[in-house]
């Protein structure tokens, strides 16, 4: 019968970075049947007094642990850890930046445009707002050493993240900040294999008949989407991948 896997380890995972010493504590827990299948977990309220740290570093680790298939977050119910039997194929929302470091390599961002502008019918669409309506913009060239490795092109609800525009985001991934100040319930994403955009192909020093791996992802709160990115990847130096443990 298969089980779980345990949540993907990351370059932080020491122990002592909050949301690791936490997600880790649970998942041991777990592990040894403190929360039998289908029981309530305890409250987001106990797990911060428990160990002493924010909400935000309590919902990051819980969500690891949902990611992993150990529990399941029903909206109005509560946390609960999921049946053994229970194997979930999944697509890890991961900052960049620590993919990047977890292979031992460097991680550069050049930011080619960061603005409002007024939002297009489809973006409008996707965000949840009215065609013409005002939304940051971004579109930011992630590097791996000196390769380039994602073209990524997003669009932020301004009600979610109003600071947004004034991140330094060649030091802060916009994943990474997007996460401490606008937590997302659920996402949504498609991945295709497709021809890179005029702009994609310039910025990632590309011939525009290299196929690419482009992923589209949405991210929403309780009330509201908070973002949606289109990520175009060089289909030469870059693929997708997933595991999991019998």
């Amino acid at each position: 019968m298969p089980t779980h896997r345990k949540p993907a380890a990351g370059p932080d995972d020491s122990g002592s970075v909050p949301y690791v010493r936490v997600r880790e504590a649970l998942f041991a827990e777990l592990k040894r049947g403190r929360y039998p299948p289908g029981s309530r977990m305890p409250s987001e309220s106990d797990l911060v007094a428990r160990f002493g740290v924010s909400r935000m570093t309590v919902g990051r680790a819980l969500r690891d642990l949902q990611e992993s298939g150990l529990l399941e977050r029903r909206q109005g119910a509560g946390t609960f850890a999921t049946q053994p039997h229970k194997v979930a194929s999944t697509l890890r929302i991961r900052d960049i930046h620590e993919e990047i470091s977890s292979r031992g390599h460097r991680h550069r961002a050049v930011v080619h445009l960061c603005r409002e502008e007024p939002a297009s019918r489809e973006v409008a669409t996707r965000l949840g707002l009215v065609k013409g309506a005002p939304v940051f913009h971004t579109v930011i060239v992630h590097f791996e050493n000196e390769t380039a490795l994602q073209c990524e092109d997003r669009f932020v609800n301004p009600v979610c993240a109003p600071a947004y525009l004034g991140v330094d985001f060649s030091a802060v991934t916009p994943t990474h900040y997007l996460l401490a100040v606008a937590p997302f319930w659920k996402a949504g994403y498609t991945i295709e294999a497709a021809l890179p955009g005029a702009r994609e192909a310039r910025l990632l020093g590309i011939d525009r008949a290299q196929p690419c791996l482009i992923v589209t992802r949405l991210t929403e709160n309780r009330s509201m989407p908070i973002t949606v990115a289109r990520l175009t990847h060089p289909g030469l130096v870059y693929q997708l991948e997933g595991a999991f443990e019998p």
